[in-house]
């Protein structure tokens, strides 16, 4: 398994640094200060997009399974999308939104730039998410502080909502992470009954400096043919991407 050195994250801190320190130079007479600083924001985006793109792991790291990049969260063609953003998203208890994040391919906190690839070895076989995230420094720690507080305020369940589509959890318990690595590893499993049907999907976040990698696993294909899953995730996939990640 080919491992990245520590160049790419050291990279995302020092973006992180000098968007909190950078002051502002003399853009020039002709400047539109209402476009300069969109633009610059746009740029520095791209370029911890790409950043990431260097951390999150490709079918080389994973032997024999299949890595996409498409985005189910955001992308226009995908039936599951649950929504695009934290913000088309409500939840009957506030504290438990990280976990409607966390679940549905959307960043917790406030993020700076992420990216979600789906890993699996057949299209029977439970998927598992991940998804990376990076942010300004302190802003990691206290993404996984609130998602830890949902795991233990939102123990009985909780429902979310967003364009038209419901998510009803009947259960949220913290458990033992696939692989125990990274920075205050947190791993919960959730309850839910689809047409009647129960369901078990599996989560996980590590923090790796200012990184955050979330995993999420999800039987798909037995949520869509109405039999009862327990989606436990690929400890392969979460030891490949924890040790990209250093």
């Amino acid at each position: 398994m080919k491992r990245a050195t520590s160049a790419a994250l050291s990279a995302l801190t020092l973006l992180s640094l000098a968007a909190l320190t950078a002051c502002g130079g003399d853009s020039g007479p002709d400047a539109d200060p209402a476009e300069k600083p969109a633009a610059t924001a746009s740029q520095e985006k791209q370029t911890l997009e790409d950043q990431l793109k260097q951390l999150v792991i490709t079918e080389a790291d994973v032997n024999g399974m299949k890595v996409s990049d498409a985005d189910v969260a955001t992308s226009d063609n995908s039936d599951f999308a649950f929504a695009k953003s934290q913000q088309e998203v409500t939840v009957d208890k506030p504290v438990c939104a990280p976990l409607a994040h966390a679940m549905n391919q959307l960043p917790l906190g406030e993020p700076r730039a992420d990216l979600t690839r789906s890993v699996s070895s057949s299209l029977n076989e439970p998927f598992t998410y991940v998804m990376l995230t990076t942010y300004e420094s302190g802003k990691a720690e206290s993404a996984l502080a609130a998602l830890s507080e949902a795991v233990d305020a939102c123990a009985g369940g909780f429902t979310a909502e967003a364009n038209g589509n419901t998510s009803t959890y009947d259960s949220v318990t913290a458990e033992k992470p696939a692989v125990a690595t990274g920075d205050e590893p947190l791993a919960f499993r959730s309850g839910l009954t689809f047409r009647g049907v129960p369901h078990t999907v599996h989560t996980q976040a590590v923090r790796s400096g200012d990184v955050l990698a979330v995993y999420y696993s999800v039987d798909g294909m037995a949520i869509a043919n109405g039999r009862p899953s327990d989606a436990k995730l690929n400890a392969t996939v979460v030891k490949a991407q924890n040790a990209k990640l250093g």
